[in-house]
């Protein structure tokens, strides 16, 4: 599986603006809080209404935080106020979201604001704890960095937390910037994309901190963009407005300030999936597999993107070797299920099936692994081999030889 789409949507009517957090009380102009980089997703602790924790997502794609888990509704005692209907990407209807305001919220020790407004979801459609394998009960967007600058350091997985009025913009020759443009709720860049070693377009991409992939292209929004001739078809992903179909294949490279990248991976979702629920033109998205290969500082404020690379810059781009899509179910998200299996792939030609449990990986037993270190074995190696004990839905024992194949 590519990765969580959840970015790049909005209501279909208009949401207040909401009152941004502060930094308390301080002398120092920043502030540092550990997150957690979960199957390329930012998760970080919030507390609300003075309790919890609870698990968000930090997602640039959003222009509104949401409240994923309707169970909150409830132990909060939110409100219910205005019906929306949520378009994002995907392929089924919209989904009902209400608005639930004067929610309290603390990043942190020294990160809050006294009233957010949020979109509580009627359904938890993305079952985002399953997706990450902890438990997720959120997307917090646009309120943090509006109100922050915002650096990401995914190596030490330590986020920045910046008063604007006080940054400075760092220095040293390894950093890189970009423009920021700021459009409604969402920041945008403007790139080179090299699809092969002929044709380099200029792009319009959001900046999209919620999508698991490194670039996603939409060919629809300009003539000159095709599909490569190498390419698979696949299950991209999950928007909000249900699953995304497409492509996956390669551009050439990428400009990113001073910095090239080469060979990526790129998703090319099917048309019909994203057009009809563009608000603002572009031409797809930069995710966060690209970006967690540098250091990166989101300045809404200023509109400049910060890039400084980071010892994940060189590692190549992959795609799933082995086939399976897994999700977590279990007290502890420690068991895990395949659900989904990609025709033709690895797994599908050694016989693995939907709803089969994972038990152990190379002898060693699934709970020991958390499901992003199960995501990454199953990128890892072109060639590499796997034997994996499986249940299935009867009770059968079954295993598995694997060899991971580069599919793309």
């Amino acid at each position: 599986m590519v990765g969580l789409v959840v970015g790049a949507w909005a209501p279909r009517a208009g949401v207040a603006q909401t009152v941004p957090f502060r930094l308390a009380h301080s002398k120092s102009p920043k502030y540092r809080m550990p997150f957690m980089l979960q199957r390329n997703l930012i998760v970080v602790p919030v507390m609300l209404n003075g309790r919890g924790p609870y698990y968000f997502m930090l997602d640039t794609g959003v222009g509104t935080s949401l409240i994923t888990d309707p169970r909150l509704r409830d132990s909060l005692g939110l409100r219910l106020g205005q019906r929306f209907l949520v378009a994002g990407v995907g392929e089924e209807a919209p989904l009902v979201a209400f608005q639930t305001d004067s929610v309290r919220v603390q990043l942190g020790d020294k990160a809050s604001s006294p009233s957010i407004t949020f979109l509580l979801l009627s359904d938890d459609i993305f079952d985002l704890s399953s997706y990450v394998g902890q438990p997720i009960h959120g997307i917090l967007g646009a309120d943090v960095f509006r109100s922050f600058v915002v650096e990401v350091d995914a190596e030490d997985q330590m986020l920045i937390l910046y008063d604007p009025a006080r940054f400075q913009a760092p220095r040293g020759r390894r950093w890189t910037y970009l423009p920021l443009d700021i459009e409604g709720d969402k920041s945008y860049i403007n790139t080179e994309v090299a699809l092969n070693d002929s044709v380099r377009i200029p792009l319009k991409l959001i900046l999209d901190t919620g999508a698991g992939h490194a670039l996603s292209i939409e060919t629809g929004s300009d003539a000159r963009l095709t599909l490569p001739p190498k390419r698979l078809r696949t299950h991209l992903g999950r928007g909000l407005s249900g699953d995304v179909h497409g492509y996956l294949g390669r551009v050439r490279g990428m400009r990113l300030g001073r910095y090239y990248l080469t060979s990526l991976i790129t998703s090319f979702p099917d048309d019909q999936a994203v057009r009809a629920k563009v608000e603002v033109p572009r031409n797809g998205n930069v995710g966060f597999e690209l970006l967690k290969r540098f250091n990166v500082i989101i300045d809404y404020p200023h509109n400049k993107l910060w890039l400084k690379p980071n010892a994940l810059y060189r590692d190549p781009f992959e795609h799933d070797m082995c086939g399976l899509e897994l999700l977590a179910t279990g007290p502890q998200y420690r068991r895990y299920v395949v659900q989904r299996v990609e025709p033709g792939s690895p797994a599908d030609k050694a016989k693995i099936k939907p709803r089969d449990e994972i038990l152990s990986l190379n002898l060693a037993p699934a709970e020991s692994f958390s499901l992003t270190q199960l995501s990454r074995l199953l990128h890892s190696a072109d060639g590499r081999e796997l034997m994996l004990f499986l249940r299935r839905p009867d009770g059968e024992i079954y295993v598995a030889r694997i060899t991971l194949k580069r599919q793309i």
